[in-house]
Order: structure tokens, then sequence, then C-alpha cells
């Protein structure tokens, strides 16, 4: 009966502490720390989303950025900025390094900027694809987002403006005319842009009454890093280019061998990190498939109209997993120039080694050096004296030794029964003009 008791009391103490711990641990405020590292890109943007969803979802008090990235792409900065915004979560920036361009843009979408002592933010303009400052309509857009983004957390927005725009004059700040903002950790805090620099994530954590909390780092899942990589604006035209140029080298050669086997895997890279990054659906499949399904079709169909279906089905279908449509039109130009310049060398270089490719090209040729002649030079005529058979309207025909031949006129009227003299030969070409009365032939 003791022991029973005994038992009992164990029993009770054990669900009793059971029950006790899970509320210890929800009472402990959480602190997640997201990396923005590298490129701003699409990749990123998944990557974030899904990481700012797992804070809500675990009653998160705050949500720290470290931020350490050169830049990236407009596009994706404008969707990460917007994300941000629709959070209510306490949002940090914490440049441990620099936040510049498109970095500098969302570290002001946070509630409180804090930076390392080496830490750097502005030098924010647009740059096109060749590594020059974008035209007047991209960079007006975008010093309208950076000013926004300022007054959003009510900063002083001339010096966002100075960071996207080189005509500012802040020289006390290293930016006059001509060169863009880019300010220290002490001038940030000195202008109001940074709550505070930190030597330390936890003095971050203390700075910002925070120390108590239990952080959760957020770290990229191995196939989030692969979808960041593949989705890179700069890496999607080399998968579409080699996919492009490794099929029309298959489509040549015998059997199934490296060029197609290449070609399949950059396709299906393609498709695999757009998926992963949440930018293209299955539907975007389904449709690249029956694209595929159409031009197979074409060989046993005739009309072309399958092959055309089946290759805009594939265009589409890649614009649609892509997201941008300049951005991926862009991409697949590039590939569709590099498969047409590949097919040309293929063509002019190893054309008679490929039977399959002997099947569809004509490689005899006709030469005056085998006895074949296009048309019959008739030069032997100039300076011959016709008559017109017929008036020239300008064309007719004329008689000469007995011989009819079609014949034009210089330009003038010739009537019936003229005397005509042959001026020119132009291959079949026979030009004549009309003898003058008294004329010497």
């Amino acid at each position: 009966m003791k022991l029973s008791r005994y038992i009992i009391s164990f029993c009770l103490l054990l669900f009793s502490f059971f029950m006790i711990v899970p509320s210890i641990n929800a009472d402990t405020p959480k602190v997640y720390k997201i990396p923005v590292y590298d490129e701003v890109e699409k990749g990123l943007y998944a990557f974030l989303k899904r990481a700012i969803h797992d804070a809500e979802e675990a009653g998160a008090e705050a949500i720290i950025f470290e931020i350490n990235t050169p830049g990236g792409f407009v596009d994706s900065a404008e969707k990460i900025a917007s994300l941000l915004d629709s959070t209510s979560i306490r949002k940090i920036a914490y440049i441990n390094s620099k936040a510049h361009s498109a970095g500098a843009f969302l570290a002001l979408h946070a509630d409180e900027i804090y930076m390392s002592p080496s830490g750097t933010i502005g030098a924010a303009a647009v740059i096109d694809s060749s590594g020059n400052t974008a035209d007047e309509k991209a960079n007006s857009a975008w010093k309208a987002n950076m000013i926004s983004a300022a007054e959003l957390t009510g900063k002083n927005p001339i010096y966002a403006q100075a960071m996207a725009d080189d005509s500012v004059d802040l020289p006390q700040y290293r930016a006059p005319v001509g060169k863009l903002l880019t300010l220290t950790s002490a001038e940030a805090l000195e202008v109001g842009y940074s709550e505070g620099t930190v030597s330390s994530f936890k003095e971050l954590l203390n700075q910002t009454n925070l120390s108590d909390a239990k952080v959760v780092a957020t770290e990229e899942t191995f196939m989030e890093s692969v979808a960041r990589f593949i989705t890179n604006p700069i890496i999607v035209p080399i998968l579409l280019s080699i996919a492009s140029l490794g099929l029309v080298i298959e489509l040549y050669s015998p059997g199934f061998g490296v060029a197609g086997t290449m070609g399949l895997i950059s396709l299906s890279l393609f498709f695999f990190g757009h998926l992963v990054a949440g930018l293209a659906g299955y539907e975007t499949i389904i449709i690249f498939v029956i694209g595929v399904l159409l031009i197979i079709a074409e060989f046993f169909l005739p009309g072309g109209i399958s092959g055309i279906l089946g290759a805009a089905a594939i265009i589409f279908s890649i614009i649609l997993a892509g997201g941008n449509i300049v951005q991926m039109s862009i991409a697949i130009l590039i590939a569709l120039t590099v498969a047409i310049v590949g097919m040309v060398i293929i063509m002019k270089f190893f054309g008679k080694r490929l039977k399959a490719l002997n099947k569809i090209i004509l490689s005899d040729a006709t030469t005056t050096e085998q006895g074949y002649v296009s048309n019959e030079n008739r030069i032997d005529l100039i300076g011959k004296v016709a008559v017109t058979m017929t008036a020239l309207r300008p064309a007719g025909t004329i008689r000469i030794e007995n011989e009819r031949i079609d014949a034009v006129s210089d330009g003038s009227f010739v009537e019936k029964e003229k005397q005509v003299k042959i001026i020119k030969v132009e291959g079949s070409r026979i030009v004549v003009r009309e003898v003058a009365e008294g004329e010497a032939i």
C-alpha cells in the first residue's frame, strides 16, 4: 500500500513537470536570426519568405536580419521589401559588413538598423547589364523607392536620395556631385541611419533588450542554396544555352549521347531551381511536357503546325517559370542565338560526318566544271543588229538571222519592224536600242 502511494505520487510529480516545462518554454521570447548574404535575387526572396513565415508561426518577438550584400536585382529587392513590410514582427537590420545598393534598400525597411564598426551602407544606384548607370526612367523610380523607404521609419530622406543620386551634394560625407553616398557606421549613427554600433551579435542583443531571448538561427537548406544559384539571372541564360545547344547537337547525332544528356540536365535544373524557389508551379512543367510531345508529333504529322505550337508551349513554360518576362525573354533570345550559331558551325564543319544531317541537308552542287549552266549567256550578240517582230513596250520579240529572241528596249517604245542594236546582255536579259535613221550599223 505504501509502495502504491509512492508510485502515484511520483507519477503526479512527473505529470506536473511536463505540464510546467512547456509553459516555461512558451514564455521564453524567441529571436530569429536570418542571414541576408550575397546577391539579392529571386532565390533569396524564397528563402526569406520561408524564414519569416517560420518566425511568425513560432511567435517570435523579433527578427534580426544579418546583412552582408553588395546589392542585387531591383525587382527582387522590391519583392523582398514588400515581404518585410507585410510582417508585424519587430525587424532589426544588423549590417555586419556592407549593405550596398539593394542591401541598403532592404536595411531601410527594417524598424531599426545596427552596424558593426566596419559596416557601411549606401552606393545604391541602378546598374544595367553592361555595368553602366541605368536610364533616367529606371533611376527615377529607384530614387523614389529609396526616399520612401527612409521616410517609412522617420529617417531624413536626403541621405537615401544621395545613395541613389550622384547629383546630390553632401561633401561632408564624401559625396560631392558625381559621387554616390556611402556611410560608415559612425556617419550612419550621426545622421540617424543607425541606432547604434555594436562589435558583436551578443552586444546587439544587449542593446536591443533581447539578451534573455532564445536565438533561433535560420539557415538556407541545401535545396534553397541550389535554387538561389540556379535562379540567378546570370546563370539562367547559361543553363538555357547549354540546353538548346546540347539538344541541337543531339538532333544531328545518331543515338542519344552526352550532348542530349547535358541538355536535359540543364532543363531539369532550370525547372527544379524555380520550383524550389517558389517561382514556378507544376503547371509550367505540364506545359513544357505538352510542348515536347507536340514537337515529337511533328515527325509524324504533316503541316508544321504541331512543331510551331510545341515550340511556343516550351518558350511559354520557360517564361512562366522565370517570373520576370523581360529577363526570361532575354535569356531565351541568348539561348536561341547560341543554338543557331552552334547549328551553323555543325553544318559547316561537321555536316559530312553526320549521317542524320546528310539526310536533311542537300550537299550536292551543280558546277560549271561538271557541265552545268544555269542560263546561256549570249554575249556574242552584243553589237549585232536585229529587227523587232513585235513592238517593244519595253519587252517584246526580235529576230536576228532567223532566230527569235526575247528582248527589252533600253526604256523607250520601239515599233514593230524597226531595226534595233543589241547593247547589253545580262544572263537571259537582252537589252536593245532602236537604230536611228542614218546611223551607221
